[in-house]
């Protein structure tokens, strides 16, 4: 019967079934829900007969008419098909990415087993083609579509991105901490359109906002306990209905500016999604699926789950038996994984990846019967999207006077790729940079810099041409997708001690015991070493830590750079907030230009500012 109510059209309620015009119309109204034809986000279907005995005009003997209808046509339950196409980091990547970033790697060997991936005109050809295969499909994401972004989508405020993503047809969207670059304000505009309130609408057209639904269920105003965002979706499949919880990391203050999300609270993982799970399972769902910014990796291939690590492994073990599937995110690594009886799968970033989870639900029941997911690589040898062609062309023509322009030139490839030290070619780049950018007296008189290699976003390659440049020739654009953030850089007075005690902070343990690196660019003339097999909180050998060959003095004071995001303390890094005496500076994307343009071409810095000491 409700498999009746809930399909039937009102041709076949009316005629087939033969119920009185007015009851038919009455049943699919409910079932469209407040918004009749003008969208899906309130759909009402029917979840039990006595709901449906309660429409206008549906009786007795409409009730009676339906039954004989049904067991006429030998309508039951069984198992129904659902496909979830999954991606996760994107990151605005409207085109394909380059070097390493736009390659996946699909065998043992590195340098042959590889192939060139991502770029949204071929993602949603094969996205298009992977959904023709059930029409029983959802597109998710778990977090990072938008921020973080190469200037074709970041100079129009991601506006692109979300545009190219309503054309994908991507239904649900879980937030990450990279959604609240501009702040939570800005979050909001994505999801319900307007202009930008300073930059307005560069393409002289109305932005409509995402035409699919955001979650953030552990995201809260802290003055009243309530969800910035809807926490869960419901989805009917058949006669089964899916919960869809949408999440990103506890830690994401960490992770971005404090000013732009002043009064929000991020909730535990785990103990958010099983506050969900214990409200709607009394409502008779049994199908659950996460979409949560928040990781792991692994060592093996993109389908495999060799020695599975990281936030994400603890997580899971937390989660309430009945959550099905967890599409993971924020590590930018690929694995399919069961971890406890439950499905969890990450499809690395930029776009490369697809993920194809297929679940079998029992309809009477509502719980999955089976569960399984492959990586599907979006391969650059099929047929660009046209519609995707068209949008993002329209952005590179207004974007071509600002992203062409040359501002420097490179002698070889600058990597962001760190070795085993810590330590990359692009990161010290961009330290020197920083480091140039405040050394004057008048400009904050400092002798140190120190960059946050999350903040390093892309390398600069010498092959590369993106606007027509010559080889080695560096453009605005190029320089852009390297720091897109936007941040001031700010010098401030930390004693010998105090950097000290700032380097071990480059080691910590999570909460779930998992070891968290992250090694911080430093610019010419500061060295260290650290050695892995001390204890978190003393790998730095103290002796190490010299600046233009001197010992640091723990007692003196020492004028150091970094940027905006570091000062208030990001990435865990707390030991600049202490920091005194602070003098605001350029934008980090100025100080790279300027840079380039009284030093190309850049060679790439002499390794060795970071020694890795071999355990004994």
């Amino acid at each position: 019967m409700l498999t009746l109510v809930n399909t039937a059209s009102f041709e076949q309620l009316d005629l087939a079934v033969g119920l009185r015009s007015d009851a038919a119309g009455e049943i699919i109204a409910h079932r469209r829900g407040p918004d009749g034809d003008d969208g899906t986000s309130d759909d009402d279907p029917f979840d039990d007969l006595t709901e449906l005995d309660a429409v206008p005009y549906v009786g007795r003997h409409a009730l009676a008419a339906m039954l004989d209808h049904v067991d006429a046509a030998d309508i039951e339950c069984g198992d129904v098909e659902l496909q979830l196409l999954a991606f996760n980091d994107l990151h605005g990547n409207l085109e394909p990415p380059g070097g390493s970033s736009g390659r996946i790697q699909t065998g043992a060997d590195p340098l042959v087993d590889r192939v060139d991936a991502g770029g949204l005109e071929f993602f949603a050809t094969h996205m298009a083609a992977l959904r023709s295969e059930n029409p029983n499909t959802l597109v998710v994401t778990a977090g990072d579509l938008i921020g973080g972004s190469p200037l074709l989508s970041a100079l129009f405020h991601d506006e692109p991105t979300i545009e190219a993503m309503n054309m994908v047809g991507l239904d649900i969207a879980g937030v990450g901490n990279h959604e609240f670059d501009e702040g939570a304000t800005e979050l909001l505009r994505m999801v319900s359109g307007g202009c930008h309130p300073v930059d307005g609408c560069q393409d002289d057209t109305d932005f409509a906002g995402a035409s699919f639904a955001f979650l953030a269920a552990n995201v809260e105003v802290e003055a009243t306990g309530a969800p910035i965002l809807p926490g869960y979706t419901i989805r009917r499949v058949g006669q089964a209905r899916v919960a869809f919880i949408g999440l990103t990391l506890e830690g994401t203050p960490l992770l971005v500016s404090a000013a732009g999300i002043e009064g929000l609270h991020f909730r535990d993982e785990a103990e958010t999604i099983n506050e969900i799970v214990d409200e709607l399972r009394p409502k008779g769902i049994e199908t659950f699926v996460v979409l949560l910014h928040e990781g792991g990796a692994q060592t093996g291939l993109l389908e495999q789950c060799e020695g599975i690590s990281g936030p994400i492994v603890g997580i899971v073990d937390a989660l309430d038996d009945a959550v099905d599937v967890v599409i993971s995110a924020h590590t930018h690594q690929s694995y399919i994984c069961d971890l406890g009886g439950t499905l969890v799968v990450s499809g690395a970033s930029f776009g490369r990846l697809i993920t194809d989870v297929d679940l079998v639900i029992d309809e009477l029941s509502g719980d999955v019967v089976s569960a399984s997911a492959r990586n599907v690589v979006v391969t650059r040898d099929v047929d660009a999207a046209a519609e995707h062609t068209a949008l993002i062309s329209r952005y590179k023509d207004i974007a071509a006077p600002f992203a062409n322009r040359v501002v420097g030139s490179i002698a070889v490839d600058l990597g962001r790729t760190p070795d085993a030290a810590g330590e990359s070619a692009m990161g010290a780049v961009v330290a020197d940079a920083q480091l140039a950018a405040t050394r004057a007296p008048d400009r904050g008189d400092a002798v140190i810099a120190f960059m946050n290699p999350g903040g390093v976003r892309g390398d600069l390659l010498f092959a590369q041409t993106s606007g027509g440049e010559q080889p080695g020739e560096v453009t605005f654009g190029e320089s852009f997708t390297v720091q897109p953030f936007g941040n001031n850089l700010v010098t401030m007075d930390l004693s010998g001690a105090q950097i000290v005690a700032l380097l071990e902070q480059q080691w910590s343990l999570g909460a779930d015991g998992t070891e968290r690196a992250t090694v911080l660019a430093i610019s010419a003339g500061f060295t260290y070493a650290w050695d892995p097999s001390r204890p978190i909180g003393a790998r730095v050998v103290p002796e190490s830590v010299a600046l233009d060959g001197a010992p640091l003095d723990a007692s003196r004071s020492y004028r150091v750079t970094c940027n905006s995001f570091l000062a208030t303390g990001g990435d865990g890094f707390s030991v600049f907030s202490a920091g005194t005496d602070r003098v605001g500076g350029v934008l980090d994307l100025d100080a790279l230009e300027a840079y380039f343009t009284d030093n190309s071409p850049l060679a790439a810095p002499a390794p060795g500012r970071i020694v890795r000491r071999a355990p004994v």
